[in-house]
């Protein structure tokens, strides 16, 4: 004779629920058992939600932006990554441990806690940058104080974490302000120098007069030849006032002679000019970008007093702790009482209908 190959027939044809009252009763129990156990010990679902802080959000941004400060140390797209390695961390969960005197309160170890933690303490992430932490417990006050406890141990953490790279940054910023405020003096030194050998205490002010007076000593000069060529239809050459004219345009000639002169070495000559005006440029040059380097570090050096004070605001609470107020039930006694259900079902179908070959056994 053949026997079942299947669960449900050798369950149907087994003797102890060959009798339908026995077999009945005992699934019927078996649900009712552990449908009394999804329901009851009940338990309670506390969660919190968080999300990280967009500068945006606190009105800061511009801010940041005009002390050269950045919103997130972390930048944006892993924000909820680190949030999250962070929350999960060995770290947090002894802030939270000694915070609530866990160890003392479960009865375990520092280990056995830390596991127990990481195995009832669910953190997740949700859709939008949300980050969650719930626990089921039967005590709702101490559910709602542990995934609290997670809340703050977390901000506090990354707080800390923004707060050791500022300060970090801070220490680049300062020899950076070091080093530029050393090159602003020198090239501020060098500019004086050059003010002081030239004697010209606006230097490209004085440089371009110098290239203006070539045009101006030409119309004197022209000035001069109209008057002298006036008073000759008047007086003769051996006349004071016409030979006076004359030497003070033979003076102006020379003048303009010398302010001609490609020669380097002449002052206000057209060399001279050019080689002050090249030199006194690229010392300029110099000293406007040692004052521009200066001005941005010590800049972004304020922003990290501004990124300081933003430390502790990397995360926006967006639900504080709460008990949910939804009925929870037990997972595995439901699953059990589910499992045992069908399956008393099928069995009750399988003695009503057995197949063919074994309607003998029914």
């Amino acid at each position: 004779m053949n026997r079942p190959h299947s669960i449900t027939g050798t369950l149907a044809t087994a003797p102890l629920f060959r009798r339908p009252w026995l077999r009945r009763a005992i699934f019927a129990g078996l649900v009712l058992v552990f449908g009394l156990l999804a329901l009851f010990p009940r338990e309670y679902r506390a969660a919190v939600s968080l999300t990280p802080t967009d500068p945006a959000s606190l009105g800061l941004s511009s801010t940041l932006g005009q002390f050269g400060a950045v919103g997130n140390v972390f930048g944006n797209q892993a924000a909820v990554e680190v949030s999250l390695k962070v929350a999960r961390s060995e770290y947090v969960r002894s802030i939270v441990s000694k915070q609530l005197d866990l160890e003392r309160v479960l009865g375990k170890s520092a280990i056995a806690t830390h596991r127990w933690l990481a195995r009832e303490v669910d953190v997740r992430a949700l859709r939008g940058g949300i980050i969650q932490f719930d626990i089921k417990q039967r005590d709702p006050e101490f559910a709602r104080r542990i995934v609290a406890a997670y809340a703050q141990a977390v901000r506090e953490q990354l707080a800390i974490i923004a707060r050791r790279q500022t300060i970090q940054k801070r220490d680049i910023l300062v020899e950076l302000v070091g080093n530029a405020s050393d090159r602003l003096a020198q090239a501020q030194t060098a500019y004086d120098n050059f003010r002081l050998q030239t004697r010209y205490s606006s230097p490209q002010a004085a440089i371009y007069a110098a290239g203006d007076r070539i045009p101006e000593l030409e119309a004197i000069i022209r000035s001069k030849e109209v008057q002298l060529s006036s008073m000759r239809q008047f007086a003769t050459d051996e006349n004071i006032r016409v030979r006076q004219v004359r030497a003070e345009i033979s003076s102006l000639q020379e003048q303009l002679s010398e302010a001609r002169s490609l020669s380097p070495s002449q002052r206000s000559s057209v060399g001279g000019v050019v080689r002050q005006s090249t030199q006194v440029d690229k010392l300029r040059r110099e000293l406007d970008i040692a004052q521009s380097l200066y001005d941005n570090y010590k800049r972004f050096l304020q922003g990290t007093s501004v990124e300081d004070l933003t430390s502790s605001a990397n995360i926006r609470v967006l639900e504080p702790s709460f008990v949910d107020t939804a009925r929870q039930y037990n997972t595995l006694p439901a699953a059990l009482a589910l499992i045992f259900l069908l399956l008393g079902i099928a069995i009750e179908i399988y003695a009503i209908r057995p197949p063919l070959e074994f309607r003998e056994l029914a």
